[in-house]
């Protein structure tokens, strides 16, 4: 009976340790996997830091950084009031009404595109950035023109911004206010109307000219980076033959 007994405690006790052990292995295997998890999260990370700092030229990641920072707020407190101006520009040109022709009866057309009579157009405002970014607001009384010339650093800038806007201007119907050429000295022309303000919000109009110039710079842009950035696989792979 003693025997018996101290053996089941035996075997009870060896059960024990069996199972203490093979928790401890396993709070050891997920420690280890844990660690090996962040490690590599923040490898991975500290890969996408450097990566994004060689597109952009930085020696360091963190400086890099800073530095992207930097322009990008820079960029933003420069591009506010060149907007603000814009926007206060366009909300006072924008008082238009219905004015027939006073040469053909029965006809209504823009008169800042027709410019038959001077004594219904209002002084041209050109609203400069600097030497590339411009706005220029031709008012009259029945129609506004707004023509924008977008930032061009350089060659493949200009023929990503030709390619963009002759896009959207060959979908002029499909934006309303769009003219399908733009002013001589412009990349794109709006024309709203005194139709396009009785049938629209006249804020939401103003809205759209100032989205779009935030966003154009963005969508050139990042065109430049995709078009870089196949140029260089397409460069690599060719050289692997040599």
């Amino acid at each position: 009976m003693d025997s018996s007994l101290r053996s089941a405690r035996f075997n009870l006790t060896s059960t024990q340790n069996g199972r203490n052990k093979e928790a401890s292995r396993r709070n050891t295997y997920s420690v280890a996997k844990s660690t090996f998890s962040y490690k590599t999260i923040q490898n991975k990370r500290v890969r996408f830091v450097s990566a994004v700092c060689r597109v952009y030229g930085s020696g360091s990641p963190r400086r890099g950084l800073e530095t992207s920072v930097f322009s990008s707020a820079k960029m933003t407190a420069t591009l506010r009031p060149y907007l603000n101006a814009v926007r206060a520009t366009l909300q006072a040109a924008l008082c238009l009404e219905n004015f027939s022709s006073q040469v053909v009866e029965r006809h209504n057309k823009p008169e800042v595109e027709v410019r038959s009579n001077k004594e219904l157009l209002l002084q041209a405002v050109v609203i400069s950035r600097n030497d590339k970014e411009k706005v220029l607001i031709e008012g009259s009384i029945n129609s506004v023109r707004v023509s924008i010339a977008v930032k061009q650093a350089d060659e493949i800038e200009k023929i990503l911004c030709h390619k963009f806007m002759r896009f959207m201007m060959m979908r002029a119907e499909n934006f309303f206010i769009l003219r399908r050429k733009p002013v001589e000295g412009y990349d794109i022309s709006f024309l709203i109307t005194n139709f396009h303000t009785e049938q629209m919000y006249k804020h939401k109009l103003v809205d759209f000219v100032i989205h779009f110039m935030e966003e154009i710079d963005k969508e050139i842009s990042e065109m430049k980076l995709s078009v870089n950035a196949r140029a260089r696989i397409v460069a690599e792979e060719f050289l692997k033959n040599f």
